[in-house]
């Protein structure tokens, strides 16, 4: 990858175009690892929703063992939201080059932590629910918060229901028929290039979801290695921006001492 290319995808500043390329790839990242991660540990760590909603049913059916394990999967999703948003506002505020690398970063080796001790953690017992469940609920929230953030809320990829949902709505609008339009009743037109890119997100989230899934299915839990370098490589450049600058000012400060 360019160097180049690889600071405007994960650095401090920002265009449309970085911020729908890094959408894609972590599109497909989460849906590999949320669909892989499902033969791993029996459940979808990026669905919030579906995770609410079974501990609603859980608590009428009496299952207060499977209400505080999705609980725990909750509380898990919404500590790497907060991690994500502290360490973004960290890096703003002191203006780094690494903003949006460091929570990449972060995920990388979460996923690398999952990927080389995957067998061993899910027999040890966290917050309610195994080690495993609460690391991929946690890299979700983590990532979902990044995407948020960096794109002002225009971008989701750790789930897919937004998305199809805008992608409706475009639709909608492509479909509609426009008679007499005014002032008063102005024309409806869709966001061709929101549609192509939403389209694009889901696909990258399917395509991510099969390879994801083939790859625990073959190899186990070691799949996600592959992911956690590929995030690496993303975030390294704007790091290694920051390490520099970092030397550069010291090397200043000892000469202005001497």
């Amino acid at each position: 990858m360019p160097i180049k290319y690889a600071r405007r995808l994960a650095g401090r500043k920002r265009t449309t175009d970085a911020n729908r390329h890094l959408g894609f790839v972590l599109a497909f990242v989460a849906g590999a690892t949320n669909a892989g991660g499902f033969l791993a540990v029996q459940q979808y760590t990026s669905h919030m929703t579906g995770i609410v909603s079974s501990m609603a049913d859980n608590i009428v059916l009496g299952a207060y063992e499977l209400v505080l394990s999705g609980a725990g999967g909750l509380l898990c999703f919404l500590m790497g939201a907060a991690c994500s948003a502290i360490m973004v506002n960290y890096s703003r505020r002191h203006r780094m080059h690494s903003v949006f690398a460091l929570p990449l970063l972060l995920e990388a080796g979460l996923l690398l932590c999952f990927g080389l001790l995957g067998a061993r953690l899910s027999t040890v017992s966290g917050l309610f629910v195994p080690v495993t469940v609460m690391l991929l609920c946690f890299i979700m929230g983590l990532q979902n918060a990044l995407i948020t953030k960096i794109s002002n809320a225009e971008i989701r990829t750790t789930h897919i229901t937004g998305i199809i949902t805008d992608i409706g709505i475009e639709l909608g609008k492509l479909a509609y028929w426009n008679t007499g339009t005014s002032s008063i009743r102005p024309k409806v037109s869709a966001n061709r290039f929101r549609l192509k890119m939403l389209t694009l997100l889901a696909m990258c989230f399917f395509l991510g979801g099969v390879m994801g899934a083939f790859g625990f299915k073959h190899v186990g839990y070691i799949a996600t290695v592959p992911l956690a370098l590929a995030l690496v490589t993303l975030a390294m450049v704007p790091a290694v921006d920051d390490v520099r600058f970092l030397i550069r000012r010291s090397a200043r400060r000892v000469k202005a001492k001497l």
